[in-house]
């Protein structure tokens, strides 16, 4: 049986191997993924994808395993597809997402996928959108995206989920983001961690203090209100009103034909973000195998601007 057929019937082992595809640099490969997209297309779409973000620390992984833990028990496939930071220095990645999940990585009904962002900005690997429709080709009807988690800069996500969750902490100073635009202006919903024990109080602090600094920002373009909201991943406290909210959403979003208009317009963003990405690519290529590079580095250390090199090529 060809790697599609096992992906269409569920196959978990199947939707790894075609993401490891995905990833692959090789050109052999890049030939059989594209291959493998074009027939998952027609059988994707059917989901709810969730985008998760926030600074490191804020519990995110666990919060993943309780949530994804509370879907997977009211008869949802919940996929989970977590980037992990690159390293400069060694490029490579620890990849540890998975083992912080122990309970949901043993459900049957959860597919757990940490990728390495391979250097890519914006808080998700480059094959992020791809892997998205394999899972779903399986039957995976719940989507999680968790991105590396570096902060402010970590918007390119929302150019790929449906419903945008950002996880904050309370007393960490955190609340002084409010004030200003980025991430906060782009979350559907705004969620305080860790709200339990001597936490309780400093978290509805935040909370009042977040619900202030979203009134600073422009209405949203689809007319939902973000709403902000606390729990308690460890208590699982506060988890099952945050599902409720995400249902809400999307039962909105459908019935106004936004979720579909969205994903259309992200389609056409990720086109025209390829484009650039592959034609650079070609170039880079082009000019180190004709070994123009070093020449360019010279031009570089003697003064001449890297914008003065660029119109050159």
């Amino acid at each position: 049986m060809d790697l599609f057929k096992e992906i269409l019937e569920g196959n978990k082992v199947a939707v790894a191997k075609g993401i490891t595809l995905l990833e692959s640099s090789l050109e052999t490969d890049n030939i059989l993924a594209q291959n493998l997209i074009s027939n998952c297309l027609p059988h994707s779409g059917n989901s709810i994808r969730i985008g998760i973000t926030g600074v490191p620390g804020v519990g995110k992984s666990t919060f993943i395993e309780t949530f994804g833990k509370l879907l997977t028990s009211n008869g949802h496939k919940v996929a989970v597809l977590a980037i992990d930071p690159t390293s400069e220095k060694t490029q490579g990645s620890i990849l540890g997402d998975k083992s912080r999940m122990h309970q949901l990585s043993v459900d049957e009904n959860a597919f757990i996928r940490p990728s390495p962002s391979s250097g890519t900005l914006g808080g998700i690997a480059s094959k992020t959108k791809d892997s998205i429709v394999l899972c779903e080709t399986a039957g995976f009807d719940i989507i999680l995206i968790e991105t590396v988690g570096v902060g402010q800069s970590e918007t390119t996500v929302s150019n790929i989920c449906d419903f945008f969750l950002l996880l904050m902490l309370a007393g960490a100073g955190d609340e002084l983001q409010g004030i200003k635009r980025g991430i906060m202006e782009l979350a559907d919903i705004l969620v305080i961690t860790k709200a339990d024990g001597d936490n309780m109080q400093k978290s509805a602090i935040a909370k009042q203090e977040y619900q202030r600094a979203l009134h600073l920002f422009p209405v949203m373009e689809n007319g939902w209100t973000p709403k902000v909201a606390f729990c308690s991943s460890l208590e699982n406290t506060g988890i099952t009103e945050i599902w409720d909210t995400i249902k809400n959403y999307n039962s909105q979003m459908t019935s106004s034909n936004w979720k579909s208009e969205n994903r259309k317009r992200q389609n056409i963003y990720w086109l025209h973000h390829t484009i650039k990405e592959e034609l650079g690519n070609k170039k880079y290529n082009a000019l180190l195998s004709e070994r123009k590079l070093e020449i360019l580095e010279n031009q570089l250390t003697k003064g001449k601007t890297i914008y003065r090199i660029l119109e050159k090529l």
